[in-house]
C-alpha cells in the first residue's frame, strides 16, 4: 500500500473513531435525561398517591383510588430502576470507547447539537464522493494496481546488459566491451500480466461497492435527520405543552372533585410519552447528524 492510500485509511479511521465515541457519550445523555423524567414522574405520582390517602383517611376518596394511586407509584419506581441500569450500561460502553478507568465514576455534561438547516441531496452526495477518505483510498490503489499492470507489461522486453573486460598480457592489452540484449520469444509474461489486471477490476469493483455502500448510507443519514427534525419540531411546538396543558388540567380537577384518578394517571402518562417521543427523535436526529459528520457532510 503506497503512502497515499495508508494516509485515506487513517482519515477514514478517525472518522469511524470519531463518530463511534460521540454517539456512546450521547447515549449517555440520553439515558441521563430518561432518567430525570422518571424521576419527575414518580415525584408527581408520590405527591398524588399523599394526597390520594389523606382523602381517604378523611372519607372523601374511596380505597379504590388509593389502590390505583400505588399501582402507578410500582409502575414509576420500576421505569426509576430501569432508566438507572440502561444510565449504567451507557456510561461503560463510553467508559470502553475512550479506554476509561472502571473506576473513574464521571459524569458526562452536554445538550444534543441545536438543528441545522442542510443542503440539498444533490450537494451533499457531490461532497461525499469528491472528498471522503475511503473513496480516496480506492481510487489511490486503483492507481497502483494499474501501475502493476504497466510494469508487467514493461517487464515483457528485458533490459540491455551492458558489459566490459580488460585483459592485461606481457606484450598486449586488451579491452573488450559488448551489449547482451535477451529477446524472450516464448516468455511473453502472459499470467503475471493477467494476474495484475485481474487485480485492477479487483480494486475497481471494491471501490464500486464502497461507492454504493456510502451512498445508501448518506440517503439514509440524511432522510433520517430530516424526519427527526420534523419530528422533534412538531413536539416542541404543540404535543408538549398540550400534554402538560392536561396534566395541569387534570390535577386541578381532581382537586375540586371534578375528575377521578384515572384521568390524572392517564394524562400523566401522556405527557410521559411525549416527553419520551421529544427525547427520541432529539437524539435520533443527533445520531443521524454524528452519521453525516463520518460521511464527511457536516463538520463537528
Amino acid at each position: 500500500m503506497d503512502l497515499s492510500s495508508t494516509e485515506h485509511q487513517l482519515a477514514a479511521i478517525r472518522l469511524a473513531v470519531t463518530a463511534r465515541v460521540k454517539r456512546a457519550f450521547y447515549d449517555v445523555l440520553r439515558r441521563k435525561q430518561q432518567l430525570a423524567y422518571a424521576q419527575d414522574n414518580l415525584m408527581l405520582v408520590e405527591d398524588l398517591r399523599r394526597r390520594v390517602a389523606l382523602e381517604v383517611k378523611v372519607g372523601e376518596k374511596g380505597k379504590l383510588e388509593l389502590t390505583r394511586s400505588e399501582a402507578e407509584l410500582a409502575r414509576a419506581r420500576a421505569a426509576i430502576k430501569s432508566a438507572d441500569i440502561q444510565l449504567a450500561n451507557a456510561r461503560a460502553v463510553l467508559k470502553a470507547t475512550i479506554g476509561a478507568p472502571i473506576e473513574d465514576n464521571f459524569d458526562p455534561q452536554g445538550e444534543p447539537a441545536s438543528r441545522i438547516t442542510l443542503p440539498s441531496l444533490a450537494q451533499v452526495r457531490q461532497t461525499v464522493l469528491a472528498g471522503h477518505p475511503v473513496l480516496a483510498e480506492a481510487a489511490a490503489r486503483t492507481e497502483q494496481a494499474q501501475a502493476a499492470v504497466q510494469h508487467e507489461v514493461a517487464r515483457r522486453i528485458p533490459p540491455p546488459n551492458v558489459y566490459g573486460e580488460y585483459e592485461r598480457q606481457p606484450d598486449l592489452t586488451l579491452f573488450r566491451f559488448g551489449v547482451n540484449i535477451p529477446l524472450p520469444l516464448w516468455d511473453r509474461r502472459k499470467g503475471p500480466i493477467a494476474e495484475a489486471a485481474a487485480e485492477v477490476q479487483r480494486v475497481q469493483a471494491a471501490g464500486r461497492q464502497r461507492r454504493l455502500e456510502l451512498m445508501a448510507a448518506l440517503d439514509s443519514a440524511y432522510d433520517q435527520y430530516q424526519l427527526s427534525d420534523q419530528q422533534v419540531q412538531g413536539l416542541e411546538a404543540g404535543s408538549l405543552r398540550e400534554a402538560q396543558a392536561a396534566v395541569d388540567a387534570a390535577r386541578s380537577a381532581y382537586k375540586f372533585g371534578e375528575r377521578g384518578i384515572l384521568e390524572v394517571l392517564d394524562a400523566q402518562r401522556v405527557l410521559q410519552g411525549v416527553r419520551n417521543d421529544l427525547l427520541d427523535a432529539l437524539f435520533a436526529r443527533q445520531a443521524a447528524l454524528i452519521d453525516l459528520e463520518e460521511l464527511g457532510v457536516v463538520h463537528p
